[in-house]
């Protein structure tokens, strides 16, 4: 992957400075957020390496990352001190369609792909695009990158076989990020506030260690169970 120009890095440090400010007001100033299992990022490589978490809302869970391993808490200087190299997986819908908003973190390191359970409204089951799988394998190659197998915020819902084809085709470090809270403290987007002072948890969890990576539904069921989170915990396996 080519090297980004000294504008695009500026670029992206600007937009991740500025949603890093006001996502800490969100995490570390109207609630309380707290992080565990900082111990297994000691170590990892440099590139390589997808952290997979569940899903409660569209932004703020992945802010929450940004801020957990820039500083192990929230900080007005997360997006600041934050790697350029971590991106992370969204739906093409979601970042493109939604307004300004969206389109900010599109820049801040969204790497965009089709989902392959829907489009639009219309269920479907197909596999995940060739050039989605190129973006994320050069995401990969470049640094770290987080995703959602469950693709959706919805509570309980199953994750999705396209997260384990990513893991078989790349081959990275797998580490299971778990956050609770924030479904009850905040809408799905993230960003109005429910239930202000609320206690927001994210957990790192050890990398996994998998038997057999062609056995897609055996890794998807492995990742599933690792980001298992309280009532919402499900192995369900979906098609796509």
């Amino acid at each position: 992957m080519p090297r980004p120009s000294f504008t695009e890095r500026a670029l992206r440090r600007a937009v991740i400075s500025a949603v890093g400010v006001g996502s800490y007001l969100q995490l570390g100033v109207r609630n309380s957020f707290t992080v565990s299992g900082r111990e297994h990022l000691d170590g990892l490589p440099d590139k390589n390496v997808l952290f997979v978490a569940n899903h409660q809302t569209y932004f703020l869970d992945v802010m929450a990352i940004f801020h957990a391993i820039s500083h192990g808490r929230a900080s007005p200087l997360a997006g600041v001190k934050s790697r350029l190299n971590l991106s992370f997986v969204a739906a093409h819908e979601t970042m493109k369609e939604r307004g300004l908003l969206p389109k900010i973190f599109a820049a801040g390191g969204a790497v965009c792909v089709k989902r392959t359970w829907r489009d639009g409204e219309k269920e479907v089951s197909r596999p995940l695009e060739s050039s989605d799988l190129f973006a994320i394998g050069r995401a990969l190659n470049s640094g770290w990158l987080i995703t959602f197998p469950q693709g959706t915020t919805k509570a309980g819902a199953p994750g999705r076989r396209g997260t384990a084809h990513m893991i078989e085709h790349h081959k990275p470090v797998v580490v299971p990020v778990v956050v609770s809270g924030f479904r009850e403290a905040f809408d799905k987007t993230g960003l109005k506030a429910r239930r202000p002072g609320s206690e927001l948890k994210l957990q790192f969890k050890a990398p996994l260690e998998f038997a057999d990576l062609s056995d897609i539904d055996g890794v998807l069921a492995q990742v599933m169970h690792a980001i298992e989170q309280g009532p919402e915990a499900s192995a369900k396996l979906a098609l796509g």
